[in-house]
């Protein structure tokens, strides 16, 4: 019987599927027709412009224009020129000091040997200090960018959240909006709050594009955050959306 050859590693010989990333373009796709439900079925509400604010910075997530990102990238060039300008002073500093040691080892005592080495422990030091600090700069750079995004879809979330808040069933028998009531049928009323909790899955769902190609620990701490934040106040909407009376008649 013939030997059978050995079944190749799945783990090892399988692309990464595209199922394990979460892709922009369907987060986009969802937020714009979103969008487009809530301006079709509430138009005279605000709540269709912030999902329009919304799909913004959705697109602004996945551009790799914008004034943010060209100074990130100016900043990366001139970083890495000022690392190669670093590492040649120190290097020639260095090497001089060896060629000169080199030149005269004999007339060299211990006590003219302590400062020399003193001289290039200190070169190497203030050196790697500084290459470092040069190489964090775009990283630093990008954080910040990437902090103030998501403060922004912070503050969005909020607003969205404001937007159901004052959405009460009890307000539903009192008719229109300048009565005191929400000028919504019971109906309209439950398309409403599934709509904001749309909205703040989708917020959530925003943040966790910037999850996607960075480690940088702060950064996914800032999208755990807001994560947990749109979950919190989605599940208010969906207990509120349980509290709707089974007809408007009813108090």
């Amino acid at each position: 019987m013939p030997a059978q050859s050995p079944m190749p590693d799945r783990a090892e010989t399988s692309p990464v599927s595209r199922f394990q990333r979460l892709d922009h373009a369907a987060v986009r796709r969802s937020a714009a027709n979103l969008q487009r439900r809530v301006e079709a079925r509430f138009p005279g509400r605000s709540l269709w412009e912030v999902g329009a604010e919304l799909v913004a910075l959705i697109d602004e997530v996945g551009s790799n224009e914008g004034d943010s990102r060209r100074r990130v990238r100016a900043a990366r060039v001139a970083s890495r020129v000022g690392m190669a300008l670093v590492l040649l002073f120190f290097g020639g500093a260095i090497g001089l000091a060896a060629t000169e040691i080199a030149a005269s080892p004999d007339s060299l005592t211990v006590l003219d040997w302590l400062p020399l080495i003193e001289t290039i422990i200190n070169d190497v030091v203030f050196g790697g200090i500084a290459v470092f600090f040069l190489y964090t700069v775009p990283e630093r750079m990008e954080r910040a960018r990437v902090l103030r995004m998501l403060h922004r879809l912070r503050s969005l979330a909020h607003v969205i959240d404001m937007h159901q808040l004052t959405k009460v069933p009890e307000r539903l028998h009192q008719g229109s909006r300048d009565d005191g009531g929400l000028g919504l049928t019971r109906d309209e009323f439950t398309i409403y709050l599934h709509q904001c909790s749309e909205m703040l899955s989708l917020g959530g769902k925003t943040a966790a594009l910037f999850g996607e190609e960075t480690t940088d620990g702060e950064i996914l701490d800032a999208v755990g955050g807001i994560e947990t934040l749109t979950s919190d106040m989605a599940r208010k909407v969906w207990q509120k959306i349980a509290l709707i009376p089974a007809d408007e008649n009813h108090g």
